[in-house]
């Protein structure tokens, strides 16, 4: 029977088991597989007779486990969604400041960048911690990644969405 095993941070096990059990149960029953969460340790075992399921069910609690709200999370039992963690430690070094500094300029002043980026991509975007997420389909996620990564590694918040609208106007001359 296959398995997958994570660990949800102390203030999100609430969130993945929801109101009397409802986020938990749904994950479960949409996956066809169970969840064991132990709210001490916040260690999550997902086990199932579908390896794809247990898959699946494992990367909507990550999702949940990354700051995403359930009904976005949920997204993620469809085949065609997927989901993407992005560590700022390996994009920006362990420095707790410059962490700090570059969730800043991702999410924006009152979450405008990161509202513009959802926008603009079509998928969802959730920082927290120490890393950013993103559900959305393949190729939006791709376009979502790469103006995060821009704007991580210092370009400037105009020009990285200048250069998103560059590179989907170029894709799509591509397959016309």
């Amino acid at each position: 029977m296959p398995e997958q095993y994570l660990r949800v941070p102390e203030d999100r096990i609430g969130v993945l088991i929801g109101p009397k059990g409802k986020t938990k149960r749904k994950i479960e029953q949409l996956t066809k597989t169970r969840l064991s969460v132990d709210s001490s340790t916040g260690e999550l075992t997902i086990e199932g007779d579908d390896a794809l399921n247990v898959i699946k069910a494992a990367k909507i609690c990550k999702a949940i486990a990354r700051g995403f709200s359930p009904e976005k999370a949920l997204l993620l039992s469809k085949d065609y969604y997927e989901l993407l963690i992005i560590d700022l430690r390996e994009e920006v070094g362990k420095s707790r400041k410059a962490i700090h500094t570059k969730k800043a300029r991702v999410i924006g002043t009152k979450g405008s960048v990161r509202k513009r980026i959802e926008k603009e991509t079509n998928c969802f975007v959730s920082v927290y911690g120490d890393t950013i997420g993103i559900i959305g389909l393949e190729d939006d996620l791709k376009d979502a990644e790469e103006i995060i990564l821009d704007i991580l590694h210092g370009a400037e918040i105009p020009a990285a969405f200048e250069r998103l609208a560059e590179r989907k106007l170029s894709k799509s001359k591509f397959e016309l």
